[in-house]
């Protein structure tokens, strides 16, 4: 994982050893942006059943994770 992707969500420490293996801080913040996208009920009923739709939802979710990771880096 690189700092691109925010490194990992969930890093564990085992004997002063840190792991950067399971998700990456972008894939988290993109679950949650979709989660959010997803709670909205014109969102659900654009996408229901219209794969397109649900690409675009999916990539947009990316797009704001992305921006989020960004801003991290400028705090």
């Amino acid at each position: 994982m690189s700092m691109k992707d925010g490194g990992a969500a969930f890093p564990c420490q085992f004997d002063d050893i840190k792991s950067q293996t399971g998700m990456s801080l972008r894939d988290w913040f993109a679950g949650q942006a979709l989660a959010g996208l997803l709670a909205c009920p014109l969102v659900r009923q654009i996408t229901d059943g219209k794969e397109f739709a649900t690409e675009t939802i999916a990539l947009e979710a990316f797009d704001y994770a992305d921006a989020m990771i960004e801003a991290r880096n400028h705090k």
